[in-house]
């Protein structure tokens, strides 16, 4: 039974993939450890509580199979955790979507390792010196359309890296076109109207499309008239191209738009270009040039005048002269030196001023923040560069400073410069060991309602779980203060926090552990206590005790002596016995039975019946020979474990349906002695067979025709 205090979380989950019905309990503020094997539901678990928090309509996806396209069928549903707005999942997906991105080790790294709340406090100090400069850029009404028609102005001619405006670009096309434009030839003066019209180029467009069918018939076919002029139609598209129009109908506005923010004279050049004839001239060229270069020093002023902030300035040797030189002196910008531009750059430059005026105050404030991100850098890299000391990897971590924000990167001690592609380095266990400890950042950072860990550390050997375990849950850096829940298949986690002395360190998270089990869908959770947890030696013993059948009691018995490698006489005769040999023996390294002397089966029998009195080899023998006693005894255990011996029993004897190799050695390997911890859980009490083992077990155990009585046997 489960022990609960009124504030637990009390989950019910239902229709979730294979769980029908799953309720478990959630300590707040603490470390839930749900423990089972492995096909139980445990990621489902974890999936329906994350889809749950992003959005009840997102649990359609875990539909069983069963109810899927069936009218009527139960709907997915998750209650008891509707104050969980958001979950955070440890998983593989998390691992292959956010931990080891190409150029950092963790997706916005920055966000998780600098951008804390001390980090963002100091910008604020740093940005209030700005704000009046920020202001004049709102309080200028016209500025931000002006700074988009100078940028389109800009664009529409690119510059050659000799510096001359590329012939290629759009706005000397433009031009190219604009004196047919404003001076329409006589060949295709019908057409004025539309050239002149406000979208020249959509009529040339739609015009140039209706040419091609000029040769079906004498007849217009646009107006189906029969005395349309050909020629003209098809000069028009000659003369005109499409693109150029458009490019030019674009510039036009453009000029216009910028209109008294040009000094009159080259306002006035710029205007006469648009109706000239003649091909661009070299001075022309010159002049366009100049314009466009002054155009992007004022815009690229007016951008990293935006921008200052700390990221601009934390690497300037001088900042005196960065603001300086941000200054815009416009009687050196000749094209665009007049009124209209002065009043909006005059009050910028005037705030700059008011800015350079506070620089000790500013400095002082850019070398506290320095100090700041310092420090956070230095605590972060510290914390995941001692877990991979303490857990033996030769990996280390560094925040390096970019352009634009930070970025945590991965070294390796005998490779020089960072690894830009670490997850292709990494082991398996490498990866989930670094995914761990930065997925334990990015909570702290995020500050989920609930922490999933889906089984995360069954992967690793028992030093480095436990390095895991108490990097994740004890001290002031780790998750300690967040509700999470642990699913895994591994007991080790278990021992370490609720029996081992070392579990006082993680008293603070209060720690709860419980045994998950599914039969037919229906999963349901024991807690596990310190005195559950007991030597394999003391499951047996016990075992041995409680159990009322002898071929049981033989089993765990046999169990006993492997495990504490007391491989005489007495395990001889219960090996025998459980090979249903007529003749007890023991196996020599060539593998040929030798039959025990009549002497030593004596004295390992007296051995024996100290822990099973009644003990009837020859009868115990005969059962198992036989299919329907076998049958039996497995149908009257609960207790999976005890349900696939006895099928190994009956394998054994060479009667029960072994099947296929693959399951045998499943069955052999999973269920055997070499692979049992010596700490576990008795399963007489906790029953960690799934039930496809034991279903599978009694299928092959019950495809065996049972023998037909001899004569005289009756029935």
């Amino acid at each position: 039974m489960t022990t609960q205090s009124t504030s637990d979380f009390v989950i019910e989950i239902g229709n979730c993939n294979s769980i029908l019905n799953a309720t478990i309990t959630l300590q707040r503020a603490g470390l839930n450890i749900k423990y089972g094997a492995n096909g139980i539901g445990k990621s489902t678990i974890a999936e329906a509580l994350s889809l749950h928090a992003d959005g009840s309509s997102n649990l359609d996806q875990l539909v069983p199979f069963k109810f899927r396209g069936v009218p009527g069928s139960p709907t997915p549903c998750v209650t008891g955790v509707d104050e969980i707005k958001k979950v955070l999942v440890f998983n593989e997906e998390y691992v292959s979507q956010f931990v080891f991105q190409r150029e950092e080790v963790l997706k916005d790294s920055f966000e998780v390792f600098i951008n804390t709340d001390e980090y963002k406090q100091g910008l604020a100090q740093i940005d209030a010196l700005f704000d009046s400069l920020r202001a004049t850029f709102s309080e200028q009404a016209d500025l931000e359309a002006a700074v988009s028609a100078f940028s389109s102005l800009r664009d529409a001619f690119t510059l050659t890296r000799a510096g001359a405006i590329d012939k290629k670009s759009r706005g000397l096309k433009a031009l190219g076109v604009a004196g047919k434009v404003a001076n329409v030839p006589n060949s295709v003066k019908g057409y004025k109207h539309f050239i002149d019209s406000a979208d020249p180029a959509s009529w040339i467009t739609w015009q140039s499309k209706g040419k091609a069918y000029l040769d079906i018939s004498d007849n217009c076919p646009y107006c189906s008239r029969p005395d349309m002029d050909k020629v003209a139609a098809v000069e028009v598209s000659a003369i005109y191209e499409s693109a150029a129009v458009k490019n030019l109908s674009a510039l036009r506005q453009t000029i216009n738009q910028l209109g008294d923010y040009f000094e009159e004279s080259h306002r006035e050049q710029l205007l006469s270009m648009l109706t000239s004839l003649s091909e661009i001239t070299p001075e022309q060229s010159t002049f366009l040039a100049g314009l466009r270069s002054q155009v992007d020093t004022l815009l690229g002023k007016l951008t990293e005048l935006r921008r200052l902030s700390y990221s601009t300035l934390r690497d300037a040797e001088n900042v005196d002269e960065v603001l300086r030189d941000l200054k815009i002196d416009l009687p050196l910008l000749k094209a665009l030196h007049s009124d209209k531009t002065a009043s909006v750059v005059d009050p910028i430059n005037d705030k700059l001023d008011e800015v350079a005026g506070r620089i000790n105050e500013l400095r002082a404030e850019l070398g506290k923040q320095t100090s700041r991100v310092a420090a956070i850098i230095k605590v972060n890299q510290d914390a995941v560069n001692e877990f991979l000391r303490s857990a033996g990897y030769r990996y280390s971590v560094r925040i390096e400073t970019t352009p634009d924000a930070y970025r945590m990167i991965v070294e390796h001690e005998d490779a020089s410069g960072h690894l830009e592609a670490a997850s292709s380095h990494l082991s398996y266990g490498e990866k989930n060991a670094f995914a761990l400890i930065l997925f334990m950042h990015h909570v702290r950072k995020v500050q989920p309602d609930l922490v999933v860990l889906d089984d995360p550390v069954s992967s690793f050997d028992k030093t480095k779980k436990y390095a895991i375990i108490h990097q994740l849950f004890h001290g002031k850096s780790s998750i300690r203060d967040f509700t999470t829940l642990m699913l895994t298949h591994d007991i080790e986690p278990v021992i370490d926090i609720v029996l081992n002395p070392t579990a006082g360190q993680f008293s603070m998270m209060k720690p709860t552990a419980h045994f998950l089990q599914n039969r037919a869908g229906l999963v349901t959770e024991s807690l596990i206590g310190k005195h559950h947890i007991s030597t394999f030696s003391q499951v047996c013993a016990t075992n041995i005790g409680a159990s009322s059948d002898d071929l049981i009691k033989c089993i765990y018995l046999r169990r006993l002596y492997e495990v504490n490698n007391d491989l005489g006489l007495e395990y001889d005769i219960l090996s025998s016995l459980l090979h249903a040999r007529d003749v007890a023996g023991t196996k020599g390294f060539d593998g040929v039975i030798t039959p025990l002397t009549a002497e030593d089966f004596k004295a390992g029998m007296t051995e024996i019946h100290k822990s099973v009195p009644t003990l009837d080899y020859t009868r115990v023998v005969s059962e198992i020979k036989d299919p329907v006693v076998v049958k039996a005894k497995f149908d009257a255990t609960d207790v999976g474990y005890e349900k696939v011996q006895l099928f190994r029993a009956a394998v054994n004897n060479n009667w029960a349906n072994r099947g296929d190799e693959a399951f045998q050695k499943f069955v052999n390997e999973t269920y055997h002695i070499e692979n049992e911890y010596v700490m576990q859980l008795n399963p007489r009490e906790f029953d960690a067979v799934p039930d496809y083992i034991v279903a599978e077990c009694k299928s092959r155990l019950y495809s065996v025709v049972e023998p037909a009585p001899s004569e005289g046997s009756g029935c």
